[in-house]
């Protein structure tokens, strides 16, 4: 299990790198419609009828997100201010997010309802794994069978949300990169950047995944072997 913990440690920090490099690559490069993320954002949003929708400016790097709670667009200040390749990648993703909110795209909609549960699953298996390493008593009331099958669902749940996760995101990446071309936001050779920056992006969380369906399956084989 530590060999697995480390090798997707690695390979998700050697993902994170190189979309880190791929960002400022892009970054570098002038946008040649010259708009902001910001305004990006804003365009992308009257483009598709969405009014309640506010663009604003986020503390942090690679701190972008859509917030469906309060209907904002998060932009990080290089980002919101940005007029670049990069800046406008970012801008129309997020809104991408919020086109597949006012639609009612259903796998942005599965993810949403599964945000609690995710929640509460993380934690617990945070508490299983801690009381396991540091040998609290409250393990001793269940029988191991009881604590594997615990940990089984929970990191179900997780699994599922992350797979889950990855259509949304893709979709988001795919109606930006559309909306990009179609609003002569960029031209060809930005549009490929764009594309790539957000392939990259989306890399992380098929990582992530497949790091949640290996430790499922890892789980699920070590419950079968304590029964034989």
């Amino acid at each position: 299990m530590i060999i697995l913990f480390i090798a997707f440690m690695i390979v998700g920090w050697a993902v994170q790198s190189k979309l880190k490099s791929k960002f400022k690559k892009y970054s570098a490069t002038p946008l040649s419609s010259g708009l902001s993320g910001k305004e990006v954002a804003e365009k992308m949003l009257a483009d598709h009828g969405i009014t309640k929708v506010r663009v604003i400016n986020t503390p942090g790097k690679l701190t972008d997100h859509y917030n469906p709670k309060d209907l904002t667009i998060n932009l990080s200040p290089e980002v919101y201010s940005g007029r670049n390749i990069s800046a406008a990648a970012i801008a129309a993703h997020e809104c991408g997010h919020a086109v597949q909110h006012a639609t009612a795209y259903k796998w942005l909609e599965m993810r949403s309802q599964m945000v609690p549960v995710v929640s509460v699953s993380s934690k617990m298996l945070n508490f299983i794994f801690l009381a396991g390493l540091f040998g609290m008593g409250v393990l001793h009331l269940f029988s191991m069978e009881m604590v594997i099958i615990a940990v089984i669902f929970f990191q179900a749940m997780i699994t599922i949300f992350s797979v889950i996760t990855l259509p949304v995101e893709y979709d988001a990446s795919h109606r930006a990169v559309v909306w990009l071309e179609h609003a002569g936001i960029a031209q060809q050779h930005e549009l490929e950047g764009a594309n790539d920056a957000l392939k990259w992006a989306a890399r992380t969380y098929l990582v992530s995944a497949i790091a949640a369906i290996t430790y499922l399956a890892y789980y699920v084989m070590m419950f079968l072997g304590n029964r034989d």
